[in-house]
C-alpha cells in the first residue's frame, strides 16, 4: 500500500525543498511530494556525491529486459544493496528497447537516435541526461555528440523541456495535449530531480515546475502516460519499461 507522502505547498513556502541541502540527511536522497499550479509531484533530489545513481535495462544473468521495479530491486538486493528509489528513463520502443541512446556501465547498448519526426522523442530540440562520477547534465543530442562525452550512465529522450533557462520553443501555456508525465533536471544546487506528476499535465507547466519551482536550468521529459516511480514504501508502476533508473545504498 502507498503511503502518503509529505505535500509541500510552493507558493509561501517555495524555497523548502530547494532548502532541503541544509537540513537533517539532505546530503542523501530525498523524495517529496510536492505541489505547484494545482498539481501535485513527486520529487526525488539525487546528490552524487552520497547517492549511487544507475541505469539498468537488460539483466545480465538473463540478457532480458527487466520491464519492472520490482525486478530491478531484486537484482540490487542480490547485490547487498538497497533500492531508496527507482523510475523510468527515456522513452521506449517494443521489446522494451529504449528508443535512443542508452549507456549503462559506461557501455553504449544503443546509439543516439537522430528522428526527426515521429512523436514526442522527436519533438526538437530533444537530449540526453547523462551521469560520470559526480557530475551530470542534460544536454541537446546535437550538442552532445559534438562534445563527445564518455558517461557511465546515459538516456537519450525528448523533448527538452528546459535548455539554458528557457523552455522549449513549442510549448504554451494553452496546451492541450494532457498526461501524466516524468522527467529529469539538473539543477542550480548541483543535484539531479527526478520528477513524476500524480496526474495529466500538459508541457507548459511541467516545464515550469522544472524551471521556476525547483531552479532547474536543464531538464529532459522522459516518458507519458506510463510513468512510474517506488520507494521502499511504494511501487506506482502498471506498464513495463524500457531503462529503469535506480537510487540505492
Amino acid at each position: 500500500m502507498n503511503r502518503p507522502g509529505k505535500i509541500v505547498q510552493i507558493g509561501m513556502l517555495a524555497g523548502m525543498l530547494l532548502g532541503l541541502s541544509s537540513c537533517g540527511q539532505a546530503d542523501a536522497l530525498t523524495v517529496q511530494r510536492v505541489t505547484s499550479g494545482g498539481m501535485l509531484y513527486t520529487v526525488a533530489v539525487v546528490n552524487l556525491a552520497q547517492d549511487r545513481l544507475e541505469l539498468h535495462w537488460k539483466n545480465p544473468a538473463t540478457g532480458q529486459p527487466y520491464q519492472t521495479l520490482d525486478a530491478v530491486q531484486k537484482r540490487l538486493v542480490g547485490q547487498g544493496q538497497k533500492m531508496l528509489f527507482a523510475t523510468n528513463s527515456g522513452i521506449y520502443a517494443p521489446g522494451p528497447r529504449p528508443l535512443g541512446l542508452h549507456v549503462q556501465g559506461g557501455n553504449t547498448l544503443v546509439r543516439l537516435n537522430n528522428a526527426r519526426s515521429g512523436g514526442n522523442f522527436a519533438l526538437l530540440p530533444n537530449g540526453v541526461f547523462w551521469v560520470k562520477g559526480t557530475r551530470a547534465g542534460v544536454t541537446e543530442t546535437q550538442a552532445y555528440r559534438r562534445q563527445n562525452l564518455v558517461p557511465t550512465y546515459a538516456t537519450q529522450s525528448g523533448p527538452l523541456l528546459v535548455s539554458g533557462g528557457k523552455l522549449h520553443p513549442e510549448f504554451n501555456r494553452s496546451g492541450t495535449s494532457f498526461k501524466t508525465r516524468s522527467g529529469v533536471g539538473v539543477c542550480s544546487d548541483g543535484r539531479v530531480r527526478f520528477v513524476v506528476s500524480a496526474g495529466p499535465v500538459n508541457f507548459y507547466s511541467f516545464a515550469i515546475f522544472f524551471r521556476d519551482a525547483l531552479k532547474c536550468p536543464d531538464a529532459l521529459y522522459l516518458d507519458g502516460s506510463i510513468s512510474a516511480y517506488a520507494t521502499p514504501d511504494a511501487n506506482t508502476q502498471l506498464a513495463e519499461f524500457g531503462g529503469i533508473w535506480t537510487v540505492s545504498r
